[in-house]
Order: structure tokens, then sequence, then C-alpha cells
């Protein structure tokens, strides 16, 4: 069953679902038509109507580009929150706590996976800290050995600027990534950011 496989293969590729885990989805698809059809038609509205963020990188309707955020009047503008992916940029509004601007790196340093600095968003960064005078970038990168190496290289690119970097402070547990946070701990983690 070549089709099952290659639904199977490209579910798998979704973050955290594994290979069994896509066999269960893929079976339940087959299963039940009309979720495929309703997915498939919901898969395809999103790629004609969902962009990057051409500014931060996060998700913003096609007509909205720069994002809601990126324009949005009341913003502090001397602090710039680097994050992991733009889910990352979710979390932290719904939790409330932040009210400067956001770049998503789309991605981290993982030698493991191959994934190099070459595919993050980096020169955009720098680009922007130059051209919009951030005084304050917050990596705001999971605490895990990729999210650490990440945020080690981005402290070691951004060192010539003069910008003040910070890290997220207590929190965020070792190990864990900004998505697995609630509201209260991503706040106390903002609020205590400490100069790296």
């Amino acid at each position: 069953m070549e089709s099952f496989d290659k639904l199977t293969a490209l579910l798998a590729r979704l973050p955290g679902v594994g290979r069994r885990s896509a066999e269960r989805m893929a079976l339940k698809l087959i299963r039940d038509p009309e979720l495929m059809r309703a997915l498939s038609l919901s898969l395809d509205e999103a790629r004609s109507t969902i962009r990057s963020c051409l500014k931060c990188g996060s998700m913003t309707p096609v007509a909205e580009n720069p994002c809601r955020l990126c324009t949005a009047t009341g913003r502090d503008d001397q602090i710039l929150c680097v994050v992991d992916e733009p889910g990352d940029i979710y979390n932290i509004e719904r939790a409330g706590c932040f009210r400067g601007r956001y770049h998503a790196m789309m991605g981290r340093i993982s030698p493991m996976k191959g994934d190099g600095p070459a595919e993050l968003r980096l020169q955009a960064l720098l680009r922007r800290i130059e051209e919009e005078k951030f005084s304050e970038v917050v990596l705001a990168m999971s605490t895990d050995v990729e999210g650490d190496a990440t945020a080690s290289f981005l402290r070691e690119k951004l060192a010539p600027l003069a910008v003040k970097v910070t890290r997220l402070a207590l929190g965020i547990p070792a190990g864990s990534g900004i998505g697995y946070a609630d509201p209260v701990t991503l706040e106390r983690a903002i609020n205590g950011r400490q100069v790296v």
C-alpha cells in the first residue's frame, strides 16, 4: 500500500509524531473519508492564506504582512525577544507578560540533525537590530542542549553590537521548551531574565 506508507511517512514528519502515531492517524483518516476531506480542504486553505511574517517570522494572514505584532502601536520598540519557532511567540503572547517585538529564528543549531547556523534567520536578526535600534535582545531559547548552543552562538554574534543581551531566567525547566511552559512560568522567566 504505497499511498498509505506515503501518508504515514508525511504525518511522521510532523513535530511530536512518531511512526506509530502516524500510522494510527493515517488509519483514522482512511476510515473517516469526511475527516480526510475536511483536513485536505483546511490544509489547502492554510497554504493559500497564511504566510510567515516578513519581519518576525510569525504566522500571519497573507493580507497582513508584516503581522499585527510587528505593526502594533504601544509595544516596546526597545526590546526584541528572539525565539526558536513561531509557536513560541504565541506562547509568550498568551502569557501576556512581554510587550516588545519578536524574531523567530526558525530552528536551532543541531549538529545531530544537520542544522547549523546557515538554517537560522541570523542575517535578518542582525539587520533588524541595526535598523530598528533595539537596546535589549532577550534570548528566549529552549533550555535544552540545542537551545543552549543556539543561545551561545547568538550571544557571540551579538557581542560586537551595542545591545544588551539577556536570557530567560528561572521558570523554564532544564531540558524543556517554551512550548511546554504554562503562562505563569513564562511570565516569571521573562521578568527574571538575566544578562548573558
